[in-house]
């Protein structure tokens, strides 16, 4: 598990590519504005959800298998028991991390992801410790 500020602002400034799994349209949805500031920051920012085609100009995929080309960062916004699959998947496609946002705790499946040799970070605001920790 990634917990320093040293091994979180590695894997911000090494990731390009950024998967945002729960991204929602709605303005008042974390995850929607969060997607924005990743893009805005310079990241190509892929967001997942299979209700929508689109999320905030941005074409949506409904699963990680159907994103194209490599994830660096699996950025969940689930509740934490609907994180199990999210993980499989991330694994699955090959991504590098999984980060659960804020509130999202899940044990077993940051020890899944661990053990498939993916990075992890868990119960933090990619976009808080962005701001703090990137220049």
């Amino acid at each position: 598990m990634l917990t320093s500020d040293d091994e979180i602002r590695t894997l911000l400034t090494s990731a390009r590519t950024i998967a945002v799994v729960g991204a929602s349209p709605k303005p008042w949805r974390d995850s929607g504005s969060i997607a924005q500031y990743l893009q805005n920051k310079g990241y190509t920012v892929f967001p997942v959800n299979p209700m929508y085609p689109e999320v905030l100009g941005m074409k949506c995929y409904p699963d990680l298998r159907s994103v194209p080309g490599k994830i660096d960062i699996v950025d969940i916004f689930r509740n934490p028991d609907e994180v199990m699959p999210v993980i499989d998947e991330a694994i699955a496609v090959g991504a590098a991390s999984v980060w659960m946002q804020l509130n999202v705790v899940n044990p077993e499946a940051a020890a899944k992801a661990e053990q498939a040799g993916l990075a992890v970070v868990m119960d933090r605001c990619i976009a808080v410790e962005h701001r703090a920790l990137v220049r």
